[in-house]
């Protein structure tokens, strides 16, 4: 069964003409609404087991009065990435960005961890990428991590152009169900290559 959104839209909040309006603090969270509703679906078909990852949180008080809300709580250490699953017989692992650039995508939007992590998935035979979506252009990209490493690694930008992500990565199909078929870009980058 596929549970469809109630009119509802993630990555914006109501002003008070009642207009919605996007924030620079939710604007990644659109993305990661369609990929929660493209995993769900590629599990109902049971094309692939990809879930998100709960950031890890050390809970310090808890309102009882109000259900169990919870009132103070820490990040217990770095989250890695924000998705993982198996796919293909194969493990993957990737994050997922925004941006409001039109022309390129800041590496300052990646941490180190990240970076490191991906390393790791990629030494162990996984498939590791980042997903990234260019908010202001309604375009999504995958991008393997590899590429974004040796990206790092050897540029002198701070920024991954646009047109660099076009050449080694791939487009994203936005459709309805699956309303992100990234799993056609994962079989275009890493299988049928």
């Amino acid at each position: 069964m596929i549970k469809y959104p109630l009119g509802s839209v993630s990555p914006t909040i109501k002003a008070k003409t009642g207009r919605l309006v996007s924030t620079a603090a939710n604007r990644g969270m659109s993305l990661e609404h369609d990929l929660n509703l493209s995993n769900d679906y590629y599990n109902e078909k049971n094309i692939a087991l990809i879930t998100k990852r709960p950031t890890p949180i050390n809970v310090v008080r808890v309102d009882y009065s109000k259900g169990a809300r919870i009132t103070d709580a820490y990040f217990e250490k770095q989250s890695t990435t924000d998705y993982n699953g198996i796919y293909r017989g194969k493990y993957l692992d990737f994050e997922a960005k925004s941006t409001l650039s039109s022309s390129s995508f800041p590496l300052s939007n990646i941490f180190l961890h990240q970076y490191e992590h991906l390393q790791r998935v990629i030494d162990q035979g996984g498939l590791a990428f980042f997903i990234i979506r260019f908010t202001t252009l309604g375009a999504s990209f995958i991008l393997p991590a590899q590429e974004v490493i040796n990206f790092k690694n050897t540029a002198i930008r701070q920024s991954i152009p646009l047109a660099f992500i076009q050449e080694k990565g791939f487009q994203i199909n936005e459709g309805f169900t699956p309303r992100l078929d990234y799993l056609k870009a994962v079989d275009e980058l890493f299988f049928n290559r």
